[in-house]
């Protein structure tokens, strides 16, 4: 399927401006000969949700790795450009393209390793030189963006769950991301966390990907999704098309909740 169109909302810049992100002819083969990836192309523009689905093994990791140049970058491993704001994944460029591309892993226990959310959040710009009153209402405008203002005190390890999640989100935000990249955010959250967390995520102004085998929750927040497969793009469409095509979900093993009908939810616009 050909992409979706842009919303006309005014919050989504024109078809001139430059994406957020931009792969083209991406390939990539591990040291063990492994072939993840076989020359994936995808445009995200700015203001974009995207979800990217596919099942086990199809390369959503390796291509989320090459974003802000884990793999890839200058490597001679692979093919292809990927560039983030317009700006080429390469070793002299990564220091940039590390603070504009934000991951917030699965496990936030991952993430968050100091004694309390204030110093978690204010790690990041503190390592880039904020300091002083800027760096306190940096860190307090992030943890207001997640909801978590009045945990700025709080040891992580004594939040719940889905609490923690929120506060590595906002240790993403802080450092004022071009692209927010989500690896399976809504994996082991109770109904109530979920719902928080998707309302944080629809509140934001920044372009997000969200990687996910969770297809309501990709119905709910993301207007588009890319279906990977195989290590290509096997779809790429308004994510309720994708969802309601059986003949698409059953060769790619994507499986919605038994009794679950995509067409009767109701679906961002952007």
């Amino acid at each position: 399927m050909t992409p979706a169109p842009a919303s006309a909302s005014s919050a989504v810049p024109g078809p001139d401006a430059v994406p957020s992100l931009e792969i083209t002819g991406l390939a990539y083969a591990y040291p063990d000969g492994h072939q993840a990836l076989f020359g994936v192309d995808l445009a995200v523009g700015r203001g974009e949700r995207v979800a990217l689905l596919g099942p086990n093994g199809a390369g959503k990791t390796t291509l989320v790795l090459h974003l802000n140049g884990i793999l890839g970058a200058d490597a001679g491993t692979g093919a292809g450009t990927v560039r983030v704001a317009g700006q080429p994944v390469v070793k002299k460029n990564l220091a940039e393209v590390r603070r504009r591309v934000g991951i917030v892993f699965q496990d936030p226990d991952d993430q968050l390793f100091m004694p309390t959310v204030r110093e978690d959040v204010a790690f990041g710009p503190a390592a880039a030189g904020l300091r002083g009153e800027e760096l306190e209402k940096t860190v307090a405008r992030a943890l207001e963006r997640v909801g978590m203002a009045g945990y700025a005190d709080r040891p992580p390890h004594h939040l719940s769950f889905g609490q923690r999640r929120r506060v590595a989100v906002a240790t993403v935000l802080a450092m004022e991301p071009e692209i927010l990249v989500l690896d399976e955010p809504s994996s082991n959250l109770d109904p109530a966390s979920r719902r928080e967390l998707a309302d944080v995520l629809r509140s934001l102004d920044v372009t997000v990907l969200m990687v996910t085998h969770d297809l309501p929750y990709a119905l709910e927040l993301c207007p588009r999704s890319v279906v990977l497969s195989g290590g290509v793009i096997a779809a790429d469409g308004r994510t309720q098309e994708l969802l309601a095509d059986k003949e698409l979900m059953r060769a790619h093993r994507l499986e919605l909740p038994f009794g679950f009908d995509p067409s009767s939810v109701t679906v961002p616009t952007r």
